[in-house]
Parts: C-alpha cells; structure tokens; sequence
C-alpha cells in the first residue's frame, strides 16, 4: 500500500484510476499484454514441428476438394505457448474468486481429485482395451453407481450419458421405450414448467414429444392444481426442476408425482441442482422416475473436464430395465460392462453412445464422494443453502427479491424492480461486476421474473469472501440508486477490452477472420 497526497493509504483502485489513461509505446500495460490477432502474426511457413512430406494419394474429395490455402497461422512453438498462457490470464475461473452463477454450481474443484484422475490404470485407459484388462475401472464405476443410488433413492442409473442435456435425452427416451412396452404410443404430451431449464422442452421435442407449458405461481413455484388441469390420457410426462431455477423447493412436489402417477404418466426430474439437497431428500421419495446428475454440478468434476462430461442418470424401478447399455452388472461379486441385448439389458433402450463415458470425471467424483463421506456430502449442501441465505439476508433491503422475505435453497433470485427510475439494467450491474473483479451471476433466466439475477455462491465459499462479494454489491446498488449512471453505462471500464455490443455480435456474427483493406494511403502506392 502506498501513501496518497492526504497522507492516507491509497488502495489499489485509486492507484489505478491515476495510471489509468497513461499511453505505453507498446500498448502492455505491465502484465496485461496487448497482443495482435494469431492470423496477424502468424506465418504459414512455420510450425513447432517438423512432419515429414505426405505422401501423394488418389484424390478422393471431388468438388469438396478446398481450391485455396487453408490459411491457417504458423507460429513457433514459444509463440503458441506464451499466446495460450496470456489467453489464460483474461480468463476468470473458481480459482481466481467467488464464481456466482445462479443455476451452475461453479464450485472448489480439489485437486486431491485431480491427482486420483491422473493415476495409472485410470489416466491412461482406452475405451478399446479388452474388459480383462480394466477391471478396477470397471469396478470404480460400479462403486460410483452404488453411491448415486443410495443418495437418490432410485433402482438404477445409467452412466454413459456425457453431460446434462445428454441425460435430459436418456431419461425421456427411457420414458418413450417404456410407454412404447406399454402400448401407449400415443401419449406425446410432455409438460414443462415455465421456470424450466431450457434444454426440457428441447429435448422432449427432439424425441418427438408435443411441449405444452405449465405457468408458475407468483412465488415461482408449481400448483398441483395447475398439473391436474392438464394431464390426460395423451399426457407422458412433466420435467420438473426442484429446487427450481428461482433457487426454491417445490414443496408439492410429492402432490404433482402423484397427479402424474395416476394419470400414468411418468415424472422426469432435472437434476441441475441436486447440490442443494444430496443428504437431505432422496429423489426416490418424492415420486421421481428418472433424473440427470451433473457430476460437474454436484460431485466437484470441472466443467467441461477437458473433454466430454459426465451427467449420469438415476432411474426408478418404473423405468430400470430401460436403461441404455452398457450396463455395470455384478455376477457373484464380479463387476462388468455388459454390452449387448440379453439377460438384464433384455429391455434395454439400445447404445446411446460409443463408449460408457468420461473415465476421468467418474474418478473425480468418487474422489469427492470418498473423502466427504455421507455426512460431508450432506453438510456440503448444507452450506450451499447457508451461503445463498445469507446473500439472501444481507442484501434483501437493496435488492428485490420477487420470492419476498422467503427462504432460498441454494441460489438467491433478485429481479430488477430495485432500479425502476434509474436508467440502469440488469447488464448494466453485471458490466460493473467485472470492473469490481467479479464475474456476473447469472442474468435474465429464469425467463419467468424480469431482469432476473440469479446468484449461487455454493458451499466454496468463506464468510470473509461472501462478506467482500455482498459489501461489492451493496456498493452497486447504493450507486445506481444515488445516480451514478456513467459508472454502470461505460463498464467495464478495467477489463482487456471495453463493452461489446452484444445485440450485434449475436444478430451479424463473423465467424472467419478477414484480412482487413488496405488504407487509402497504401492503396494509391
């Protein structure tokens, strides 16, 4: 900290707002390197490796064969190094800060989970290596399943699906071949509340399902009578979400799996915030027939895990003998995949993908699993409800909650009545949250309250950190309302580059980088 002209210590915003507008000859400002486009500086005729001449082959391409230099840059390998590593200092991640997006749980990934994933055995196997010679990986996953079940309460899971929307499409096809064994092709009705996720009504409609919405109460929550009024014999399922996206427990949720059971139909849960009740509720209980787990979500492995994901699903006994191969089966104390249409995969709703899944984010989850145990796990969502109540608490008397003074489960939702007569939006506080060293919660979903901010601090977080978000937010609000409108409309201000206009970019995108025109100047020479 150094000393101001007052005498007083100058923090670090002040340093910089004084540094601020002073020109370098390069254009780097100490650490923060400006750098061209790679298409700008690379060149074609270098490379960080030496390959040998292909050898000529039989043109087989036709009219697709490409007709001009693919034009891609050639960069030594130093230059491609320091180019990904000052890519990564632009980016903001859980390692740098509290990450509070609503709905994703962008929580702490250990990194003891990280040294399990890289052990041999399980960082090196191959999906083509013989059964005989994987068998604790095999027996891994079986370990994982044991766990997914018990804390869900359910018959069996499916491991193969590789992330959320791809568990979405298990559940609901489990669904379909068990209606189609029922006989009862025609029921095509899917309900879907309108607080749902949006890949719901994508993926029922992907498999062929008719998507028919079912309005939320004003707190954000499902009426029984509301589902009542609209199954029927054509009706095969809802896709609920609970806790749903507004960060509440549905807490008529058993009434709505019986209004559905006793039409005949099927309850499929979405499982994206299975962290705020592992521990706490056992899906099973309250009348679900099939639900994704996203193991990025809920059991720690990173977001996108450097490959495929993973998004398990739990299936009921309704729905068990349906689920997609392979299967982990147990014969006499031994684990294996089992693979093809006979014995327990007789009903099996077939192979959704090549393989059984992401090896990696299995033992990254197992790892999380073990070292928590069940009583960690459960305080582990525990804490995620506390963190999100007590942004709930310290901010409620300047943020509008439209749930009112209600307890939340493991995300709070604010809309955006709070800055009515300011001239400021919900994107607004979010462009200044970057200046603020934040990365914006989630804004505008769900789609059911306007201007919406979702905020999930998960179970990561201290009480000094969440005290340093809430007191950044505070400031924010008391700064919109007092009328600071140039601080909100030019952030951010501080990050590598200014505001973009999003409208824009989304409506004319330019996917192909293009050699700019010449200047005028360069023209004429």
């Amino acid at each position: 900290m150094s000393m101001n002209r007052e005498g007083r210590g100058a923090t670090a915003p002040e340093i910089h707002e004084v540094h601020q507008d002073h020109k370098t000859f390069t254009g780097n400002r100490a650490l923060r390197i400006e750098e061209a486009l790679l298409f700008e500086i690379g060149r074609p005729e270098v490379t960080g490796v030496d390959l040998p001449e292909p050898p000529k082959v039989a043109k087989r391409l036709g009219r697709h064969e490409r007709k001009a230099p693919i034009n891609l840059p050639g960069l030594a390998e130093p230059e491609a190094v320091r180019h990904y590593v000052r890519l990564s200092r632009h980016n903001y991640s859980i390692d740098n800060g509290i990450f509070p997006l609503g709905s994703c749980t962008m929580k702490h990934n250990p990194r003891l989970n990280e040294k399990m994933a890289r052990l041999p055995g399980f960082g090196d196997v191959h999906p083509l290596q013989p059964q005989s010679t994987v068998p604790g990986a095999i027996e891994l996953i079986s370990e994982l399943s044991r766990w997914l079940i018990e804390l869900t309460g359910m018959q069996a899971v499916a491991m193969s699906p590789k992330a959320g929307a791809h568990g979405e499409l298990c559940g609901m096809m489990a669904i379909k071949a068990a209606l189609e064994a029922r006989g009862e092709e025609h029921r095509k009705v899917v309900l879907v509340p309108d607080s749902a996720h949006g890949t719901n009504p994508a993926t029922a409609a992907l498999i062929g399902f008719e998507v028919k919405p079912v309005p939320a109460r004003a707190d954000g929550t499902v009426d029984p009578e509301e589902v009542r009024k609209r199954v029927g014999p054509d009706v095969a399922a809802i896709m609920l979400t609970n806790p749903n996206t507004c960060g509440l427990f549905e807490r008529d949720v058993v009434e709505i799996a019986k209004a559905i059971h006793d039409a005949g139909a099927y309850f499929y849960a979405d499982g994206a915030n299975f962290n705020a009740i592992v521990g706490k509720a056992k899906v099973g209980d309250l009348g679900v027939d099939a639900m994704h787990i996203n193991l990025h979500k809920t059991f720690s492995t990173p977001h996108g895990g450097g490959g495929p994901g993973a998004g398990p699903v739990v299936l009921s006994e309704r729905l068990a003998a349906y689920a997609p191969r392979p299967l982990v089966v147990s014969d006499g104390g031994n684990v294996a995949l089992l693979e093809h249409a006979e014995g327990g995969a007789a009903e099996s709703l077939g192979r959704m993908t090549a393989f059984h899944g992401q090896m990696g984010m299995y033992v990254r989850a197992l790892s999380y699993m073990l070292s928590h145990g069940a009583d960690g796990l459960r305080q582990a969502s525990e804490d995620a409800v506390l963190n999100a109540n007590y942004i709930r608490a310290c901010l409620q008397d300047l943020y509008s909650a439209p749930a009112g003074d209600r307890p939340c489960m493991h995300e709070i939702l604010f809309d955006d009545s709070f800055l009515e007569g300011t001239g400021i939006t919900t994107l607004d506080i979010a462009k200044a949250m970057i200046d603020e060293g934040f990365h914006p919660m989630t804004v505008y979903f769900p789609l059911v309250v306007h201007g919406a901010m979702l905020i999930e601090p998960t179970e990561s977080e201290s009480r000094a950190s969440l005290d340093f978000f809430i007191a950044a937010m505070r400031d924010l609000a008391m700064a919109a309302k007092a009328g600071d409108t140039a601080r909100f409309k030019e952030a951010p201000r501080y990050a590598p580059r200014r505001r973009l206009d999003e409208t824009r970019a989304a409506r004319q995108p330019k996917l192909r980088w293009q050699a700019p025109e010449p200047m005028a100047a360069e023209a004429a020479e």
